[in-house]
């Protein structure tokens, strides 16, 4: 059994007693120990040691000299083993415990500073998607194989509002059933209509979204294809100036691709769903057939730019779901390679708005 053993200075750690070992070799004297402090400060002073060690830090130092000094020959090894090791327990517990408190302080400051920041955050980037899109957090997330969302199909009413048609379809998905095509392109006030337009409109009515693209601005090498040859001269400053106003205006635009299998994992994960804009003629070449619109049909294949919204993805055969404003079916279907040769064709700049479905109250007019 142990027993304690007491000094003047306080309470020795127990020690295992055993036949051949008397307790009172480790029963130190008040004097001896007075004596080696003093010994200990002139050392420090003739070496010029500024900063002192703890009264306590001395006493344990002490302790084992005087361990190893009177402690006879006889005595088992296996009881001065476990002395060791209690009395160095008893050492780290007391000198340790200050850097735990320090250490634990620093934790909650760092915690609280990080949540200041992220309500800071919150409140000056309201209208951009509050998770960050990278996939890298779906690695450890069972997905499902397919995924669609409910979004009711609208329809373009001219050749140039097929952009206003998928913001339509994104506000009553969202729940907004107050809005028609009309005002959003009253809201918009131009018939040339670009992708920095749709996230100003979604904007106005507080939508979540980030919008992905691979240039800042107009891009003045579209001139050589007909599709914007007419409009691109009137429009490069107009859009430039939308661009260099998105920061304040609370819109998150990041420059860079954006590619298929990342749009898939964010459809897959249920909160978002997206606009796209793509060439028209690589989309699917029999859908021009089933547009109504008149001068809408091309029998040339050059660009044509066009917008769709993506609701759904079928990992299984590798397809799309979409809703095609210019298409006379509710439901469309396009394999993820004719996607990906239609968004990233020249001329798109591979422009896709991602929109969170995950958000409070939708405001059912614009702010």
């Amino acid at each position: 059994m142990f027993k304690s053993q007491r000094s003047p200075v306080g309470t020795i750690a127990p020690m295992p007693t055993s036949a051949g070992c008397s307790r009172t070799v480790f029963q130190f004297h008040a004097q001896d120990i007075n004596v080696g402090l003093e010994e200990q400060r002139r050392q420090r002073r003739s070496r010029k040691i500024t900063e002192k060690a703890p009264k306590e830090q001395l006493k344990f130092s002490l302790q084992r000299k005087f361990i190893h000094r009177k402690v006879k020959s006889n005595t088992p090894k296996t009881f001065l083993d476990e002395y060791e090791r209690r009395l160095n327990a008893q050492f780290i517990a007391q000198m340790m415990w200050p850097l735990y408190l320090l250490f634990n302080k620093l934790l909650r400051t760092e915690e609280r500073i990080v949540d200041e920041s992220d309500k800071q955050l919150d409140s000056s980037e309201s209208y951009s998607c509050r998770e960050s899109l990278s996939c890298e957090k779906f690695n450890d997330v069972i997905l499902p194989f397919s995924h669609f969302v409910a979004v009711p199909h609208v329809s373009q009413l001219h050749s140039w509002d097929c952009g206003l048609a998928c913001v339509l379809m994104v506000l009553k998905t969202l729940g907004t059933s107050y809005c028609t095509i009309q005002e959003l392109g009253q809201l918009c006030s131009t018939t040339s209509i670009w992708t920095v337009d749709l996230a100003y409109l979604l904007q106005k009515y507080s939508i979540s979204f980030s919008y992905f693209t691979v240039t800042l601005g107009a891009n003045p090498n579209f001139s050589v294809e007909t599709f914007y040859k007419e409009q691109l001269p009137n429009d490069l400053e107009r859009v430039d100036l939308l661009f260099k106003k998105a920061l304040e205006a609370g819109i998150n635009i990041e420059c860079r691709s954006i590619s298929g299998e990342e749009i898939s994992l964010l459809i897959l994960s249920g909160k978002y769903i997206a606009i796209a804009l793509v060439d028209q003629y690589k989309l699917s070449q029999s859908w021009l057939q089933d547009v109504p619109i008149s001068g809408f049909h091309s029998d040339s294949s050059g660009y044509t730019g066009h917008y769709i919204v993506i609701c759904g993805y079928d990992a299984v055969t590798d397809e799309f779901e979409i809703r095609d404003p210019a298409s006379s079916r509710k439901h469309d279907r396009v394999t993820s390679r004719c996607l990906e040769e239609a968004r990233k064709s020249f001329g798109t700049d591979e422009d896709l708005v991602m929109i969170s479905l995950e958000m409070g109250e939708i405001q059912n007019s614009p702010q």
